[in-house]
C-alpha cells in the first residue's frame, strides 16, 4: 500500500510519472510497427500529459504540507550518490552503445537505469510501491531489449509497455494523495 503521511509527495510522484509516460511514449514513436500503434502511443502521451496537468497544480497548492524527503539524512545522501552514479552510467552508455553498434539498445538501457532508480528512491519517500514500479519497469526494459528489432524498435517496446506502468502507478499516487490532502484539510477545518 501507499504511505499516506506526505500527500504532497504522492501527487508530485503522480506528476513525475505522468511526464515519464509522455516521454517514453514519445520516444517509442521512433519505430512503431504501424500507424495504429503510433496512435496508441499518441494516446498514451496525452494520458501522461493529462496526469501531469492534474497532479502539478495539486502539488503546488499543497507544497507547504511537508515532504518525506529529509535532506540531511543518510538515506537522502546515499540516494544522491546513486543518482550521480546513474547519470554517469547513462552518459557512458549513451556514448559507448552507438560506438559499438548497439545504439538500438539505448532506450532499454536508459529505462533499466530509470527502473533501478526507483529502488533507491523508495526509501527516500518512504514509499514501498516504488519498489514494485522499479521491478515492473526492470522487466519491461529487459523484455524490450530481448524482442528482435525486426518486430519493432526496442524503444517502441519501452514506451508501449512502460508508459502504461507510469500512468497506472502515477494515477494511483495522485488519487491517493488528493484524497489524503482532502482528509488532512477536513481534519484541520
Amino acid at each position: 500500500m501507499l504511505a499516506l503521511s506526505y500527500p504532497r509527495d504522492l501527487v508530485m510522484i503522480g506528476a513525475i510519472f505522468g511526464v515519464a509516460a509522455m516521454v517514453w511514449a514519445g520516444w517509442a514513436q521512433e519505430g512503431p510497427p504501424s500507424v495504429a500503434w503510433a496512435v496508441v502511443l499518441g494516446i498514451l502521451s496525452i494520458l501522461g500529459v493529462a496526469l501531469a496537468a492534474l497532479s502539478i497544480p495539486i502539488a503546488v497548492r499543497s507544497w507547504r504540507s511537508g515532504s518525506a524527503i529529509a535532506p540531511k539524512s543518510t538515506t537522502f545522501r546515499a540516494y544522491l550518490v546513486v543518482v550521480w552514479v546513474e547519470i554517469a552510467i547513462a552518459v557512458a552508455g549513451g556514448i559507448i552503445l552507438p560506438l559499438i553498434g548497439l545504439d538500438a539498445f539505448i532506450a532499454p538501457f536508459i529505462l533499466l537505469i530509470v527502473a533501478v532508480h526507483f529502488f533507491a528512491l523508495a526509501p527516500v519517500f518512504r514509499q514501498p510501491v516504488l519498489h514494485a514500479a522499479g521491478g515492473v519497469l526492470t522487466a519491461v526494459a529487459v523484455l524490450a531489449a530481448l524482442v528482435p528489432a525486426s518486430v519493432a524498435a526496442h524503444s517502441f517496446w519501452c514506451g508501449v509497455l512502460g508508459a502504461p506502468v507510469f500512468i497506472a502507478i502515477g494515477l494511483w499516487y495522485t488519487v491517493a494523495g488528493r484524497r489524503a490532502l482532502r482528509s488532512h484539510s477536513a481534519a484541520n477545518a
